[in-house]
């Protein structure tokens, strides 16, 4: 089992314990995606972003209920009712998506705030917000894994896969802004408590 494999089922196991004593509707609902992996929060996220036809960067109360619903989150009307007063604080009956989303995830101190912008910062080669697989050529080497190696997969087929880890897993794109990005990773900085383990683990992976 790989370092990250260990992150990810502590992270779950942890969520579970804590989501039986927890109370807060916002922290109940950031424990229930958490208990789908460092990817629950982006994936939430995702799904919300795509509700958003009209582009309003907003949320009714009706979508957030629907989301949650969606989500697989199972909440009762009540946890919903309490979880979106208490992110609608001017009570509008809409959520600002981006303070919702900011709101929700795993909060993380500034040092850690910094390496994951770096590391998006390097991974996205073209500097225009979204990490493709065109970034990852010349970054991350396909001809190692070893289904490449195999002649199972394509050089395409690793790097599809390999952004699949920041994608969300409800809508694939093979796109990542830095908000997914940023979210995988606040997941990821809910399951590491020592500051010191989780800059080398972002030194080591991305070289900074």
């Amino acid at each position: 089992m790989t370092t990250t494999d260990t992150l990810e089922r502590e992270l779950m196991m942890s969520c579970g314990k804590k989501l039986a004593d927890a109370t807060d509707p916002l922290e109940r609902l950031r424990l229930k995606c958490l208990q789908r992996g460092s990817s629950g929060i982006k994936g939430f996220g995702r799904l919300f972003r795509n509700m958003d036809d009209d582009r309003s960067r907003s949320l009714s109360f009706e979508e957030f209920s629907k989301g949650c619903h969606d989500y697989g989150l199972d909440f009762t009307v009540e946890e919903v009712n309490a979880a979106f007063r208490q992110v609608d604080r001017d009570g509008s009956g809409t959520l600002d998506f981006e303070e919702f989303l900011r709101a929700l995830r795993p909060p993380m101190n500034e040092c850690r705030s910094r390496l994951v912008q770096g590391a998006f910062q390097k991974l996205d080669k073209t500097g225009d917000g979204v990490v493709t697989i065109a970034d990852l050529k010349g970054s991350y080497n396909a001809r190692k894994h070893p289904k490449y190696e195999n002649g199972e997969w394509t050089e395409a087929q690793v790097f599809a896969d390999y952004l699949k880890k920041f994608d969300s897993p409800n809508d694939p794109d093979g796109k990542v802004l830095f908000e997914e990005f940023l979210n995988y990773y606040s997941g990821v900085s809910a399951s590491v408590d020592d500051d010191l383990y989780f800059d080398l683990m972002m030194r080591n992976a991305w070289k900074l």
